[in-house]
């Protein structure tokens, strides 16, 4: 009688490892989205400094056609092959729509158009909600009511500080920003399924190298019919978002969107914002006023609580 006592008594020690396994998973998975995000922080002070000394659209494409450059030579590297599955070329090209083609773009553009990295850190705060939307279109994810109310909460405050500045409506920049994160959040979900059974980078990799057909030349073309001003900060800006932004740092967002679920790892993108006005302050000496903090610290508050919430991943679909 003993022993079995005993042998119940153990269970829950046992088995404890075990139940814990799922939120080790998903919060390793949050350490890593966060890697993805602080290194895209620095996108929007980089592109800017870029479109300092390159046009907007060659900084747009040729950041992509760079980044290519970059996955070919990782994907030969690893001897793997330069093209993806057949059976996965549908998401790979919405991949290579969204986020190396769709977001750089419009985005580059709202900035040229006069949005300040500031505002349009804070406007593209809407994308984690974004993305969820299409987590639970695409990737079968099933988040609790208590996440949606926190997402729902951040995108708010992303809605009031856009309305409230200026003329108390949208601006085209942020018609342009809105595009831009609608982009990336089809290229987050699709890349987030993938990474579940291939690595990251070579997610990323083959969507650049999908791309490069397009990428490659028009940046060819640009090149030679837009006017250049190369500078050391231009060529830095450029240097960034074209290795780091468009490469490196998908390598830990694909992997914690895969292991942490793409809509709540996802969320971990409402604090880039804040990192990003820290990047405008510190490097482009933007001025940043209360309502943008505000706003800034609000968003940052929901990714505490989308965290805490844990809901079921679901299976790909």
């Amino acid at each position: 009688m003993k022993a079995d006592d005993s042998a119940i008594d153990l269970l829950p020690i046992a088995d404890a490892p075990a139940a814990n396994a799922p939120r080790r998973l998903a919060w390793r998975g949050s350490l890593l989205a966060g890697a993805g995000v602080l290194s895209f922080s620095g996108s929007f002070p980089a592109t800017v400094f870029a479109m300092r000394g390159f046009d907007p659209y060659l900084v747009a494409i040729g950041r992509a056609a760079l980044a290519a450059l970059a996955a070919v030579i990782c994907l030969k590297a690893a001897g793997a092959p330069l093209l993806p599955p057949r059976a996965h070329l549908r998401s790979y090209a919405m991949i290579a729509l969204g986020v190396v083609l769709g977001f750089p773009l419009f985005s580059g553009l709202a900035l040229d158009g006069g949005a300040s990295t500031a505002h349009s850190a804070v406007v593209i705060g809407l994308l984690p909600a974004a993305t969820a939307a299409f987590a639970v279109l695409r990737a079968g994810e099933r988040p609790k009511p208590l996440f949606w109310v926190a997402c729902a909460a951040g995108a708010l405050s992303i809605t009031v500080f856009t309305l409230t500045r200026g003329t108390g409506r949208f601006a085209g920049a942020d018609v342009l920003l809105v595009l831009a994160l609608l982009s990336a959040a089809v290229g987050y979900t699709e890349g987030g399924r993938l990474a579940r059974e291939t690595p990251g980078w070579r997610v990323i990799s083959y969507a650049l190298v999908l791309a490069a057909p397009l990428t490659v030349p028009v940046t060819a073309v640009l090149a030679i019919t837009t006017p250049m001003e190369p500078s050391a900060e231009s060529l830095a800006g450029f240097a960034y978002v074209g290795l780091v932004s468009m490469f490196l740092g998908f390598i830990p967002w694909y992997a914690g969107l895969a292991m942490g679920g793409i809509a709540r790892a996802g969320q971990i993108q409402l604090a880039q914002p804040l990192i990003t006005l820290v990047w405008a302050w510190l490097l482009l000496h933007e001025e940043i006023g209360v309502a943008t903090i505000a706003a800034a610290l609000a968003v940052l508050v929901c990714v505490a609580v989308t965290q805490a919430s844990r809901g079921r991943r679901g299976v790909a679909t």
